[in-house]
């Protein structure tokens, strides 16, 4: 548990990259030498032990983030490895939010790759510091420099080596340390014996002259440096890491060290500087939250003996002790049994078990406190993004934000007995996981899963079918398409019902609008007051909202909309809020008819790597599949496109690209935005809305 005295030796850290960059295996180097495990996990065998999932050890990928606890330096180290694959970008949205300090890991060959860039900007919407780390230098093809300009140039980062290889590819053997100008040499083994040496002539030329441009970029952010350095004076090793601890905390600069983790080399410098770099809990700015009662903005501080305060960042199934509820505390301590207030929904909530997470072993604790990253057991009503706090004090914090899925899987229930299980499955698996969506498509009679992506919604089938014990039916994967406006409209409708005893009567006048991308659906009550009671004013919102979600071309969600009511009427005896939402959804319909309604299409970042033969081939697809080229980068022997495509067209790409390139090239690709898809295409979507075929 941390107590006042320890929150100064706790680092909570998550560790972020593009997929294959090499997190997982960092991280295991890590548990290694701080004695958490006594035998390195191999990601390509199968025993990396935050890759515990099946499915994870069978691709050799990380699909969900993993917690752990290690210890270094008289420093408890909280890490979570998130996942690299686009896919699942929600896990590591939602541990940054929690996070205090992240490690980017970065290829030496390919330098920045587009999800470097997702994950950076996720760190930089939440201001975590960071340190990077250039992993791969013993690879073919590693450069130092240039992976760093290109943190530099395509994160808008202001990142500076406080380490520098020592040789590179084949040849590289170790680090040199900057700051305290010694060399580390790594032996071949497991990387726990290494030399430490003073510098030749030839090395310290080079690093007093890397030295120099650190004590530049600190001294512009720290006075006592700038003094020492404009005066000739020596600077002490301890001198510029408090300044760079400092400048690190405060995200205006980014250290850079290197090393090859899977040939066990550089990683225990990596522990050092997060222990020497990255934040404390005490050493961020504390955390606001909004008091329920008076909905004032309030400061949460980092105290044990403060109001218990905490946020949900993930829900998991556990098959042992069922459900788990992770949680990050920023104040005040939490024992077993006691009972807490869900101020999001304002349930209590008894917590049975504490639990330190070490991937998926569990360690009993009795108790935990302020700046503790924690599971629970007991919770029943909680979910990702929810705020836990005392009975005494209900606090909300900020929330989070989660992506709407992109690609869309008809799945059908083979027997009676697993259609009463499916629903509770996928009931179950949206609990842990808020990027995916089940719903149920009235008009055909169909279970349809939505998620992120084809590797999203194929490990949530192999889930499915493997761990929940479905037996089912899948379809194809369908795009999740939207639809939209192109012009304002206006549209007015009345609902009449005469019966024997009161009748129905609504009358609602509408007005829509289009929004630019990324505005959603807003409600705007502009009738003349009085016009309408209030809670018709209510109903008529319910009803807009409701018919928002299928559109009139093809069903499809309705979004980038601006509703206004403009007026109505009703009638004092025979008005209600079924029949005000009745004529909401009518005049809805009506105004969409009018304002030209047209489908939307996510459109998808590409990149490609292709050896320079195959590039015809490449770019001739690519335009094919209505993709757009927007650049070429070098790449060693390889080029580098850039691009966009419609997510339409990528269904089964990848086999499509190895064999067009024999294996060669690669891609890579994340959501970049929606976009109105070209009339003859709309007309074929709309034509086949519910054709989806089956597999058997």
């Amino acid at each position: 548990m941390a107590y006042k005295s320890e929150l100064d030796s706790i680092r909570n850290i998550g560790i972020m990259a593009h997929i294959d960059a090499g997190k997982t295996t960092t991280t295991e180097r890590m548990l290694f030498y701080t004695g958490r495990v006594h035998r390195m996990g191999e990601v390509d065998k199968g025993t990396a032990t935050m890759d515990w999932m099946t499915q994870e050890q069978e691709r050799g990928i990380t699909i969900t983030s993993a917690a752990t606890t290690c210890y270094w330096r008289n420093c408890t180290v909280n890490i979570i490895d998130t996942p690299g694959h686009v896919d699942f970008t929600i896990e590591v949205e939602r541990s940054l939010r929690i996070l205090d300090g992240a490690i980017g890991i970065f290829c030496a060959v390919a330098g920045v790759q587009p999800q470097s860039e997702t994950v950076w900007r996720q760190a930089d919407r939440y201001r975590v510091p960071r340190i990077a780390y250039i992993n791969k230098m013993d690879r073919i093809g590693a450069d130092f420099l240039r992976a760093i300009n290109m943190i530099n140039k395509n994160l808008g980062s202001n990142a500076i080596p406080v380490q520098i290889p020592l040789g590179s590819e084949e040849a590289f053997a170790g680090v040199i340390d900057i700051i305290k100008m010694k060399a580390y040499v790594f032996e071949d083994g497991a990387g726990d014996q290494y030399l430490t040496r003073e510098l030749d002539d030839i090395e310290r030329i080079e690093a007093e002259g890397y030295r120099e441009r650190l004590l530049d970029k600190l001294a512009l952010h720290d006075d006592s440096i700038m003094e020492k350095y404009l005066e000739g004076n020596p600077i002490s090793a301890a001198e510029i890491k408090c300044s760079l601890r400092k400048q690190t905390i405060d995200n205006l600069l980014v250290p850079v060290l290197c090393g090859s983790s899977f040939k066990n080399k550089g990683v225990q410098m990596l522990l050092d500087a997060v222990v020497d770099y990255l934040p404390s809990p005490q050493d961020i700015p504390p955390i606001t939250g909004i008091e329920v009662e008076t909905g004032r903005e309030t400061i949460i501080p980092v105290d044990v003996d403060a109001p218990l305060c905490a946020l949900a960042f993930k829900i998991a199934i556990d098959p042992y002790v069922g459900k788990l509820t992770y949680f990050r505390i920023y104040a005040g301590k939490i024992k077993v049994g006691a009972q807490i207030n869900n101020s999001v929904k304002d349930k209590k909530e008894r917590i049975t078990k504490i639990l330190k997470m070490h991937a998926n072993h569990r360690e009993e604790i009795e108790e935990a406190g302020a700046g503790d990253i924690v599971a629970g057991v007991g919770f029943k009503e909680t979910v990702t993004g929810e705020t836990l706090c005392s009975m005494e004090r209900r606090i909300i914090l900020e929330s989070m934000n989660f992506p709407e899925p992109v690609i869309d899987v008809v799945i059908e229930p083979k027997t009676k007995a697993d259609q009463d299980k499916i629903g509770e499955s996928l009931r179950r698996l949206a609990e842990e996981d808020p990027s995916f969506k089940a719903g149920y498509d009235e008009e055909t009679g169909q279970t349809i899963i939505s998620g992120m992506g084809e590797l999203h919604l194929e490990i949530i089938i192999d889930r499915l079918l493997r761990e929940f014990k479905v037996n089912a039916n899948v379809g194809r994967p369908q795009v999740a398409y939207k639809e939209t406006i192109s012009r304002s409209a206006r549209a007015e409708a009345r609902f009449e019902r005469q019966t024997g005893g009161h009748g129905q009567y609504a009358h609602v006048i509408l007005e829509v609008n289009p929004l630019t991308e990324g505005q959603g659906k807003v409600f705007l009550d502009q009738a003349p007051p009085g016009i309408i009671p209030k809670e018709f004013i209510v109903a008529i919102e319910i009803g807009v909202r409701e018919a928002l979600q299928a559109g009139i071309l093809a069903g499809y969600p309705v979004d980038d909309i601006e509703i206004k009511l403009r007026g109505g009427s009703y009638h004092e005896i025979d008005s209600s809020e079924q029949a005000f939402k009745v004529a909401a959804n009518m005049a809805f319909k009506d105004a969409l008819n009018k304002a030209q309604a047209v489908l939307l299409e996510p459109i998808m970042d590409l990149e490609i790597i292709s050896p320079e033969e195959y590039l015809g081939d490449v770019i001739s697809d690519l335009n094919a599949r209505r993709g757009r080229v927007m650049g070429f980068e070098e790449n060693r022997d390889n080029r580098i496109i850039k691009g966009t495509v419609p997510l339409a067209e990528t269904f089964g790409y990848a086999t499509h690209l190895r064999s067009a390139s024999q294996g060669r090239a690669t891609f890579s690709m994340e959501i970049k935005n929606y976009a109105e898809v070209p009339e003859s295409k709309s007309k074929e979507i709309v034509g086949k809305r519910y054709g989806s075929s089956v597999r058997k």
